[in-house]
């Protein structure tokens, strides 16, 4: 017999079922706030295209990542193929010989490809929102994983402020009905934030500040 003890891929979890129940609670109580504001369930699947994926997220986001390598790259008719595949994403390349899907990042990125894919079949404006696991190449750390869930909602087709405002008010009502009271919501506008590099004169690093700004509580 094998001696090997059973674990687990670093930086994913186990979840027992008094945590599921409590998952499930929190997760059905969201969904009838979302649901009452008009919002509508949406799923996509785990895997997306990488073309789809990569250059969203940012020089660093795009190195978290996880791309997912092609079926038969060990198949010795493909050897040559397989060789120079990995040669090239040693140099930092990404290659369709070597992987043409990923994990999904985050649930937005998917959204917009799910958008543009059906955009004669929607009603606009297209409220959703998804409750869905998402996965990060990232160096597990406290209280980080490589796998969580994420929750969305997001309308799109109409430039109301209504909107936004409607939103904040379903954050309000979802957090209320959890029996959550001591939280702040934090609104931010891109508009703003690019008017700021300009003043400062780093328009054309504002991708940069951004990221430092986004940083900032958690670097000093």
């Amino acid at each position: 017999m094998s001696s090997l003890k059973p674990s687990l891929p670093q930086g994913t979890r186990d979840f027992g079922p008094a945590t599921v129940r409590k998952r499930n609670y929190i997760f059905q109580t969201i969904r009838s706030v979302f649901e009452l504001y008009g919002f509508q369930p949406l799923e996509t699947p785990a895997l997306e295209q990488l073309d789809t994926l990569m250059g969203k997220y940012g020089e660093e986001g795009d190195k978290l990542i996880f791309k997912i390598l092609n079926n038969g790259l060990g198949d010795p008719k493909n050897i040559d193929r397989s060789r120079k595949a990995f040669e090239k994403a040693l140099e930092g390349k990404n290659d369709k010989d070597l992987t043409e899907r990923a994990l999904r990042y985050d649930l937005t990125i998917p959204f917009a490809r799910y958008v543009a894919m059906n955009h004669g079949q929607l009603t606009y404006p297209f409220k959703r929102y998804q409750m869905q696991p998402v996965w990060r190449a990232d160096r597990p750390q406290k209280g980080r994983y490589r796998e969580f869930y994420q929750c969305d909602a997001d309308v799109v087709g109409t430039n109301s402020l209504v909107c936004e405002t409607e939103i904040i008010l379903m954050i309000n009502d979802a957090f209320k009905a959890l029996g959550i009271r001591d939280y702040s919501i934090k609104i931010n506008h891109r508009a703003i934030l690019s008017g700021l590099a300009e003043i400062i004169g780093a328009g054309e690093h504002e991708g940069s500040l951004f990221v430092a700004i986004d940083k900032l509580d958690k670097i000093g």
